[in-house]
């Protein structure tokens, strides 16, 4: 899971560098260690829930954030309270929160049959029901805010970001998904010999290949609200 928790840090330290100053916050400390340290961000481990004063000494001030995002988690939050934290530190009216997810790669042909296969039908009943946000790509998520400047509406915009992967990282990019680690404490272990053997015929003779992972983003600002 390491390699995960570092791509996904990977994806703010980039973002971080179009700004003076970054706060980058989660409730899981282990995900900050993975983060990539630089001078500008000040990593900050916040509580599931918190107070308004909280809020304050944790992250920001009221109105004094320009943007928010959120990569792949916000289908996990309690939403009336995020939103209300969000429209709290950013500035109005052009504050900005991003959240984007992303969802299962594509390879080829042979391979995503199989993977679909896997993530609909055997990892189906141990998903969180929240997983279906991302399977609609945040288009039915409760986002509350207006239009970016350029836009007439809040998305989802939709992105493909490519990188290379051989087969022991499409297995272990599997055994993250959070259905996985749910069967497997009831017992079931997805990745089975039998299904990685499907994996190993599917992917052929290639040492490596690019996997299309689909991106979907909504985006607006806070507005006078």
């Amino acid at each position: 899971m390491a390699k995960l928790f570092v791509k996904q840090a990977k994806q703010y330290a980039d973002l971080a560098t179009v700004y003076k100053n970054v706060i980058a916050t989660d409730v899981s400390e282990k995900q900050l260690e993975f983060a990539t340290k630089l001078p500008n961000v000040r990593y900050q481990h916040t509580p599931s829930t918190m107070s308004m004063a909280e809020l304050e000494q944790k992250v920001a001030p009221q109105g004094t954030i320009d943007l928010v995002t959120i990569a792949q988690a916000i289908h996990w939050f309690h939403l009336p309270n995020f939103y209300q934290q969000v429209k709290w530190v950013l500035k109005k009216p052009h504050g900005v929160i991003a959240a984007w997810c992303y969802h299962i790669p594509r390879f080829s042909d042979a391979v995503d049959l199989i993977l679909d296969q896997l993530y609909s039908s055997d990892a189906g009943p141990y998903w969180d029901p929240s997983i279906k946000l991302i399977d609609n790509n945040y288009r039915s998520i409760d986002f509350p805010f207006e239009p970016v400047d350029g836009a007439d509406h809040t998305g989802p915009f939709e992105f493909v970001a490519e990188t290379v992967m051989d087969l022991d990282d499409l297995l272990t990019f599997i055994r993250t998904w959070s259905a996985y680690q749910t069967a497997k404490e009831k017992g079931l272990e997805l990745l089975g010999e039998d299904v990685v053997e499907k994996f190993k015929l599917a992917w052929g003779e290639d040492g490596q290949k690019v996997a299309k992972f689909p991106i979907y983003m909504r985006i607006g600002r806070v507005g006078d609200a």
